[in-house]
């Protein structure tokens, strides 16, 4: 997606509802007792907003200004602080929790991807928590991604869209070419990049962060990830280092 295009931001939440994933996300919050919380790639914020509670201070941080543009608009958005950037904009020691949901941390390629690690752990306290999915790349969801030109309404009118994707290169890279056709004539053509890493390649990179992971499931109800084929996504949770000087 485009997440710079109004008529595409507008369809996002449809895409990209509230579900067991953000129930995982708020669960993880309560019961580690985080009082302030960072959602790094918010989005619409979604998920962000829902993380909102007395005593709790709620950031969210997207690149894009459409995105932000309704998030701040959305019911609740006004007990967030909402800052356009990436993960530089993480403030030393300000967080006991930084979450990167729908697939964001993907979306992070190749050296952007240590060096946003290095920022999510200057941000958080010692002890303070990080959480994210990714793809278990031996599952190949690329292979099922292919979509044929079909139509379907949303809130920005009549869509038709259609994907194809390329195979990962040697970085594990997959392109995602999309193109969004609106009944306006509004048309939108889009290459998104996600990196596929291995379950080893990221608790090495995590620990490299000086983050070091306290559990990897594989869905959000806390199964233990194991490794298969067969088990499509990891979810990460990773806990900054004791000691660690990131000031």
């Amino acid at each position: 997606m485009s997440y710079d295009n109004p008529h595409l931001v507008a369809v996002y939440d449809i895409d990209n509802p509230d579900g067991p994933d953000h129930d995982f996300f708020r669960e993880l919050a309560t019961n580690s007792g985080s009082t302030e919380i960072t959602d790094l790639g918010c989005g619409t914020g979604l998920l962000t907003v829902t993380l909102c509670g007395p005593g709790r201070e709620v950031t969210g941080i997207d690149p894009s200004s459409a995105m932000l543009e309704q998030a701040r608009t959305r019911q609740g958005g006004d007990r967030v602080q909402w800052i356009q950037g990436t993960s530089e904009q993480i403030s030393s020691n300000s967080a006991d929790m930084v979450v990167m949901n729908g697939n964001v941390a993907m979306h992070i390629l190749n050296a952007q991807w240590q060096t946003a690690l290095s920022d999510i752990a200057r941000g958080l306290r010692p002890g303070g928590l990080l959480a994210f999915e990714s793809r278990n790349p031996a599952a190949r969801a690329w292979e099922k991604w292919q979509q044929e030109a079909s139509w379907r309404e949303t809130p920005a009118g009549i869509l038709r869209e259609s994907l194809r994707t390329d195979p990962p290169g040697e970085d594990g890279v997959v392109v995602m070419h999309s193109t969004y056709e609106f009944d306006n004539g509004s048309v939108a053509n889009d290459d998104q990049r996600l990196q596929f890493r291995s379950r080893e390649r990221i608790v090495e990179d995590l620990s490299m962060a000086g983050l070091n992971v306290t559990a990897v499931y594989r869905d959000w109800n806390g199964a233990p990830f194991t490794g298969g084929a067969d088990q499509p996504l990891m979810v990460f949770v990773a806990a900054r280092r004791e000691g660690l000087d990131r000031d």
